[in-house]
């Protein structure tokens, strides 16, 4: 369904990515941004979703900026190998990148962003930092408590695991209280990464939940 595609930033840089586009005329273009293994078999699949729900979506390879077309499953490996590159993060890089997508859906009607793990983070500042954004979907954004005070330009849905070893409830209750607008919910007993199927973490029941509580956010706002 899906093709390859070249992003050009506003600082010269150029990066790959994944397009899906649907079948009839869209609905709008959204933003999907890749947990730290890179535009993988699940963003690419997300991508694909999101199309057959009507939307043209592109995942920027982020990771780009530091180590061309980087993409890996889950094995406990592969996971140790893309967690020795989070020390490469530059979260002023990635909103460059994300508005680099942004332009590239110029003409598909209105722009979202959705994101997953660091992406749910990058989705968040996508929210805060890009104008224009029509709505902004994050997956348990491990780092959203570091920008908490910042003020979101859209509507904004946020989704956690009440088991997730990284993001501890307080810090989530925090957020929730810096962003009282926000449509933001806590999954029982879920892990991180319950929304992907191809890793060990995966709660169908919660994935199931907060997918369909995305596509009635999007149908919403995405207008």
């Amino acid at each position: 369904m899906g093709q390859h595609v070249k992003l050009t930033t506003t600082d010269a840089h150029t990066l790959g990515g994944y397009r899906a586009d649907p079948a009839g005329t869209p609905k709008g273009g959204m933003i999907v941004i890749q947990e730290i293994f890179g535009v993988n078999h699940h963003i690419r699949a997300v991508c694909d979703r999101l199309a057959a729900l009507g939307y043209v979506a592109i995942a920027p390879a982020v990771f780009d900026r530091f180590v061309r077309d980087f993409e890996c499953g889950y094995t406990p490996d592969e996971i140790a190998n893309a967690r020795s590159y989070l020390g490469n993060l530059d979260w002023d890089k990635m909103v460059l990148d994300m508005t680099a997508a942004k332009e590239e859906l110029k003409g598909t009607g209105p722009v979202g962003v959705i994101g997953f793990c660091m992406g749910g983070t990058a989705a968040f500042l996508a929210a805060t930092r890009i104008p224009g954004i029509a709505a902004a979907v994050s997956y348990y954004g491990g780092q959203i408590g570091k920008f908490a005070d910042e003020k979101p330009k859209c509507p904004l849905q946020m989704h956690f695991g009440e088991k997730d070893e990284g993001i501890p409830l307080t810090t989530v209750e925090e957020i929730k209280k810096k962003q009282p607008q926000a449509e933001t919910y806590i999954y029982e007993g879920a892990p991180h990464g319950f929304g992907c199927d191809e890793r060990a973490s995966y709660r169908k029941e919660a994935s199931d939940l907060a997918w369909q509580r995305t596509q009635d956010f999007l149908a919403k706002n995405m207008k």
